[in-house]
């Protein structure tokens, strides 16, 4: 072996030692944020996007997701340090702060503003009114938690009276509806996706409604953390907030099949085209809240819907319970 080529070798191993130990640094340097989700689901794809496009990692996050296949367990996790981080219902919130808890959990950002849910049926009813569910049986989820409970309210609207005229079973937890309902249990049953597009290409379920058109606006799952994480990590918080508007903007001014693009490390298993109409589906109803910010009069109309189930005697205090300093702060910050 030449000189020469001992000598280029040399400079080529210690070039690859360099780049590795900078990567290295680089990647120490990011602050870990450990985030739980409510569930994973294509309902949340501008968070997806933050991820992996890079947006947390513009602002030095390191982002550790967890599923938390339910509000009750997120909110669990987040009060007990589990969490930094809650991605869920704000209701959950609300019941926290009414039950009198000094470290409560206040919501910094919402990402979508309606259900995310779909009934779905055990064949395909494309006249479907809500009057066919008279007499039924529906897997609900968890009672108290907001899927059941917009659900209610929607039921309602249509004149049905849940326990009379249909039956909305709560005793199937969140994370196992689409398992019970092709084990045979119950008429129809509320799904996010992509299980209910799972359900449709298998042929065991069809989707016959979106609850979230019939729901309305609401502050249907947002960001929260405890009010002393927030006191004493601002600086994270307002970097989280501006990585989650980033992706916003990136999913309103990109193609469907680019997000799709986007979002397929976190979904491996749906084929691209299932990615596209599911993305497609959440996008036309206007699913997600473009600004970030979390109203008073949307955070009323849910508490209308808690209390009209039965699920709250006294409102939250909305000044409490949220803040949209770091909505703002990222709105004048970040431009389109």
């Amino acid at each position: 072996m030449s000189k020469v080529f001992k000598i280029i070798s040399l400079f080529l191993i210690l070039t690859l030692i360099i780049a590795i130990s900078l990567t290295g640094c680089k990647k120490s340097e990011l602050q870990k944020v450990r985030l739980i989700e409510v569930t994973h689901s294509l309902f949340y794809t501008p968070q997806y996007v933050a991820i992996t496009q890079g947006f947390f990692e513009e602002e030095g996050l390191e982002i550790e997701l967890t599923d938390g296949k339910g509000a009750d367990k997120c909110m669990a996790a987040l009060l007990s340090g589990e969490a930094d981080i809650a991605f869920m219902g704000p209701e959950a919130s609300v019941y926290v702060y009414v039950q009198g808890r000094e470290d409560y959990a206040i919501n910094f950002a919402q990402l979508t503003q309606r259900d995310g849910s779909f009934l779905v049926a055990r064949e395909p009813d494309p006249d479907f009114t809500f009057e066919k569910l008279r007499g039924k049986e529906v897997l609900g989820g968890r009672k108290g938690g907001m899927p059941y409970m917009t659900l209610e309210y929607v039921v309602k609207k249509h004149g049905l009276t849940p326990g009379v005229d249909v039956n909305l079973r709560t005793d199937v937890q969140f994370d196992v509806l689409a398992g019970a309902f092709i084990g045979g249990e119950g008429d129809y049953v509320t799904l996010f996706e992509p299980v209910a597009a799972t359900l449709e290409k298998e042929g065991k379920g069809y989707v016959v409604a979106s609850i979230g058109e019939e729901g309305g606006y609401i502050p249907y799952t947002c960001y929260s953390t405890t009010k002393s994480f927030m006191e004493e990590n601002p600086d994270i918080v307002q970097k989280f907030t501006n990585a989650i508007y980033k992706a916003m903007l990136w999913v309103q001014n990109h193609t469907l099949e680019e997000i799709a693009e986007a979002v397929k490390p976190q979904f491996p298993d749906v084929d691209d085209e299932v990615l596209v109409k599911l993305i497609e589906r959440y996008r036309d109803q206007d699913s997600w809240k473009p600004d970030l910010i979390i109203t008073e009069e949307g955070l009323d109309h849910m508490m209308y819907i808690m209390e009209l189930a039965g699920e709250l005697d006294k409102k939250a205090d909305y000044n409490a319970i949220v803040t949209t300093e770091f909505a703002i702060k990222a709105m004048e910050n970040i431009k389109d």
